[in-house]
């Protein structure tokens, strides 16, 4: 297990980052979204974090060829080395011969349910013990309820999942949570099911599925949040895309020029998908001077963020959660920091991603001497950093969204990071990014 000691920094100023990790959300799906072709799709510039990489390795399992740019096929050293990669799903998906290993990916587990349960083959699904704790029936029972045949641990509640895939009808399916999630896997079988198929949800969630099955050529209507599929099972373009720069991981800088005197931080190339940056312009009513400018589009509007430090007045938050769920812990670190009390209202999803993240945020600010108080779906927090301890230890329980935001605000105060391997789940060079701030100590 790794720890990491940062140290508080003397000054932080004028700051262009441009090398902000590629988007996590894009690179999950731009793997299992090319089994929906039948020709090689273009990737550039994927994520080789622990997640994505796990997504990959499984492709590789069901029957995708991985291609880097030299030529060389499912070496996945190779590959991480490699600037772009070509994704070739020959024969369709293939029975594998052993376990489907997701790690801590839920992205991955979820998705890859929804796209496994239309075709011939049993496929079983596990992680790491924080993956195989997290609730895995929000996917199980929709998909069950279109005729899947899936069974997992704890009455279908828990991983390891079994999938052994059948032939699914048509259907219309309504969700009464938010959840790019369970709206991907939905929308991966109903692309494989032959006929028309509608699902809508109490709210919007994350739009990547469907962007990037209209760039694919799907045939899909999306009007009053409502998805229709018409699907006559033809395959469906291949991709190619290179992949911007993940708004979430993007974000954890632009904490740092919130809560940090005098600073102006540039965040280059980054994805501009509004379900994605709703963060930004929280910060934005906060105070915090934010520009932003849209410099490409592919699939999605990619462009620069500026955020200049601001006065940081408290905020309620009560709407558009599931476009926040990644980026709450971040923001609690600028509520700590900004005058007044601030509140975070109708999000229960925080306690089921890869930590109890009202429970583990609210802790980890206390020792930094912030007044919170838990609510069951959420928290309050009275801004002021009182610290009486001058060794904080945080413990990230296995979340890089909490290892990632304590990092932040020590980079303020000091901070020592308790199990900071999960930062490579998503964003592997974030410390790097920190050593050109401050001083890392790894041990």
């Amino acid at each position: 297990m790794r720890n990491t000691e940062i140290s508080p920094s003397s000054c932080i100023l004028d700051l262009c980052i441009d090398s902000i990790a590629a988007d996590k959300s894009i690179s999950h799906r731009s793997v299992i979204f090319s089994f929906l072709s039948n020709k090689k799709s273009r990737i550039a510039n994927y994520l080789f974090g622990e997640d994505t990489l796990n997504t990959l390795k499984i492709a590789i399992q069901l029957g995708l060829d991985v291609v880097d740019s030299n030529g060389n096929i499912n070496d996945i050293e190779s590959i991480k080395n490699s600037k772009e990669m070509y994704l070739d799903p020959k024969n369709g998906i293939n029975e594998p011969t052993d376990i489907l290993y997701c790690g801590n990916a839920g992205t991955a587990m979820r998705l890859y349910m929804g796209l496994l349960a239309p075709n011939k083959g049993q496929f079983i699904l596990s992680g790491d013990k924080y993956l195989n704790s997290r609730p895995m029936d929000r996917v199980i029972k929709p998909l069950v309820s279109i005729g899947a045949n899936i069974t997992s641990r704890c009455n279908n509640a828990f991983a390891p999942v079994c999938i052994n895939g059948s032939l699914l009808k048509p259907f219309e399916y309504f969700s009464g949570i938010s959840s790019a999630q369970v709206k991907s896997a939905l929308l991966l079988s109903a692309i494989q099911i032959e006929g028309v198929s509608k699902f809508s949800e109490i709210s919007k969630s994350r739009d990547h599925s469907e962007n990037i099955l209209l760039g694919m050529g799907a045939n899909i209507d999306i009007s009053n949040d409502e998805i229709t599929i018409y699907s006559d099972k033809t395959p469906l373009n291949f991709l190619d895309i290179t992949i911007p720069s993940d708004p979430s991981s993007a974000f954890y800088f632009a904490v740092l020029a919130a809560i940090s005197k005098g600073a102006k931080i540039v965040l280059k190339n980054i994805l501009l998908n509004p379900t994605r940056i709703e963060a930004f312009y929280i910060l934005q009513k906060m105070g915090v001077n934010i520009s932003i400018e849209v410099k490409s589009s592919q699939y999605e509007n990619i462009g620069d963020i500026v955020v200049q430090n601001n006065k940081l007045n408290a905020i309620t938050i009560d709407s558009n959660i599931s476009w926040l769920i990644d980026e709450i812990p971040a923001l609690a670190i600028a509520f700590a920091c900004a005058n007044g009390v601030s509140k975070v209202i109708n999000a229960g999803e925080l306690r089921f991603k890869e930590s109890d993240r009202i429970k583990t945020t609210l802790e980890g600010l206390r020792l930094f001497g912030v007044k919170c108080e838990e609510l069951d779906d959420g928290f309050i927090i009275d801004g002021g950093i009182n610290i009486i301890d001058k060794t904080i230890s945080i413990n990230s329980y296995g979340d890089h969204r909490i290892a990632m935001s304590f990092a932040i605000l020590g980079i303020l105060y000091g901070v020592n990071i308790v199990d900071s391997d999960c930062i490579d789940v998503s964003f592997p060079n974030f410390l790097d990014i920190i050593k050109n701030i401050t001083e890392v100590k790894n041990y």
